[in-house]
């Protein structure tokens, strides 16, 4: 049994993990950096302690710093949340050296897809389809160039190890290869300490579809269907959904074929949601299959996304990646699937059996419960090119509805900090239909009120307005292509308007409170509910 769980994390997800492990009756120790000394996830632990400086090396990124935390708090084990060690192999090594369980696959299934170069590989030896690419560690730049040339441009170079846009380049000039190859090499190496790169045909418009996977040590792997995750900007992440619109709703609700658009129409809901062919239906137990067989062969254990590229012009779908931990879209799931992820997580890293129902053990599409959208609340200014908004939040207004969750680690006076990622929330929303869910994100970013930061609620609007997004026609070149540019002219309501206008003219009186105050109020107080070390 795990009695005391350490998060090595920040945030949201660390705010996400302690409450799943609290419902559990799992005592929580949060780690923070001097960064976050008054963060939510320092104050709803039961626990904390202070790891240092706030640069990431200095502190959450410091294994040794991390270990030595859970040994003096007598933590059974540790869960990573997503970024910082979530996907380092030896910091899994390093936990079960020390007798603590680590929350998260084995080592071993880390090493064999961490590294895309060997994921792919071992998706070739599994016959899963993979784009066609060079795929050869520590190429060199001549052999790079010499398969572009063979491939045929355009091509996409990309980064062996990391991920999240960084170290990748479209290649569409020839003579570009070499000067496109150094800058995305240095980024890679800058980002994530190895510089090694790839190269694949680029699929023009593809879908970035991705599958959840529950794997536990008894040899039971559950596929909890698919997320869509093609609206992005730069790589980045911005809309996730379940199921995927090309996919389609459960197969008992689809009705006759259309003939006017060879396209099937979802009889359940309102008449202007499309699905897709059967053809794309058909893509779900293929895909399912890919993502089991690569799971059992490298032996995972815990929690995994398996991603895939699909090119919609010809209905074939390639491999991508793995990303061996928790996805930050995981709520979507949660959503369709009723599950907890992190108390499973929890659950199978303690050697339990994965028990679920049938239908979502064996994927069957049957066991979808309707459809869930995700959007990711980040401090920039969408209006000045995304400009990275830090600071103080003087108000804060979370959007309360039947149907919505929010998820964050951010509340009034909380600091948005230069030194970590600029998520500060994530709105999930759950309803019957596609349809019926956009209308319900809509309300409720119109209720979600931040003051202090800039945020990119009013650019997520505009996206959720856009009629080729209602229709579900997306692809991941959707935003560059539809708001290259972007103005929140006409996006934020009169009545909404007059709101920040009054609110921001008394947002002073929350900036004058005396130096020193806690923004966590009765949670800072020393009444022996928490030891901070």
């Amino acid at each position: 049994m795990i009695r005391k769980l350490l998060i090595a994390n920040r945030g949201e997800i660390a705010v996400r993990v302690i409450r799943a492990a609290r419902e559990m009756g799992i005592r929580t120790v949060a780690v923070y950096s001097e960064a976050d000394e008054h963060a939510m996830h320092v104050a709803l632990a039961d626990e904390a302690v202070n790891l240092g400086e706030p640069e990431p090396a200095k502190s959450y990124l410091d294994m040794g710093k991390v270990i030595q935390a859970a040994k003096e708090t007598g933590a059974d084990a540790i869960h990573p949340g997503y970024g910082f060690l979530s996907e380092r192999a030896e910091f899994s090594e390093a936990c079960k050296e020390a007798g603590i369980i680590f929350v998260g696959p084995r080592a071993s299934a880390m090493r064999r897809l961490g590294s895309k170069i060997d994921a792919k590989q071992l998706a070739v030896e599994n016959k899963v389809p993979i784009t066609p690419g060079f795929f050869e560690s520590a190429a060199k730049p001549e052999q790079l160039q010499e398969a572009a040339n063979k491939i045929g441009y355009p091509i996409m170079l990309k980064a062996s190890a990391g991920g999240g846009g960084r170290g990748m380049r479209v290649v569409r000039d020839p003579a570009e290869f070499m000067s496109e190859l150094h800058v995305a090499s240095d980024e890679a190496l800058k980002a994530f300490g190895d510089g090694a790169m790839m190269v694949e045909k680029l699929i023009e418009k593809p879908r970035h579809i991705e599958v959840q996977v529950l794997a536990d040590s008894h040899g039971n792997v559950a596929c909890l269907f698919e997320r869509e995750c093609s609206i992005q900007r730069r790589h980045q992440k911005l809309i996730e959904e379940a199921p995927s619109p090309l996919l389609g709703t459960r197969s008992s609700e689809l009705g006759p074929r259309n003939e006017t658009n060879s396209e099937l129409r979802d009889l359940s809901g309102p008449s202007s949601f499309i699905v897709h062919p059967s053809s794309f239906q058909a893509l779900w137990p293929k895909m399912k299959s890919a993502a089991e067989s690569l799971i059992k062969s490298a032996g995972y254990v815990n929690a995994g996304t398996v991603e895939f590229m699909v090119d919609e012009a010809t209905g074939e779908f390639y491999f991508l990646e793995v990303n061996a931990r928790l996805q930050v879209e995981h709520p979507v799931t949660e959503a369709i699937t009723g599950l907890d992820l992190v108390q499973w997580q929890l659950r199978i890293a303690a050697g339990e059996k994965l028990e679920i129902q049938e239908g979502l053990l064996q994927g069957d599409r049957a066991a979808i419960n309707g459809h869930s959208m995700e959007v990711r609340i980040v401090a920039e200014d969408p209006a000045r090119n995304f400009l990275p908004s830090i600071g103080k939040i003087q108000a804060w207004a979370e959007p309360i509805r039947p149907g919505v969750r929010v998820d964050t680690g951010f509340g009034p006076g909380a600091e948005v900090s230069r030194y970590y990622d600029s998520l500060i929330a994530k709105v999930i929303v759950h309803a019957d239909t596609r349809e019926q869910v956009i209308d319900r994100l809509r309300v409720a970013l119109y209720d979600f009120h931040i003051l202090g930061v800039r945020t990119n609620i009013g650019y997520l609007l505009s996206i959720l307005d856009h009629p080729e997004f209602r229709a579900g026609n997306i692809d991941t070149g959707f935003l560059s292509r539809e708001f290259p540019v972007w103005s929140e002219d006409g996006q934020i309501p009169a009545e909404l308007g007059a709101i920040l206008e009054n609110a921001a003219s008394t947002a002073q009186v929350g900036a004058q409170s005396p130096s020193g105050s806690s923004p966590t109020g009765v949670w800072a107080v020393t009444d022996g509910f928490r030891n901070a070390r």
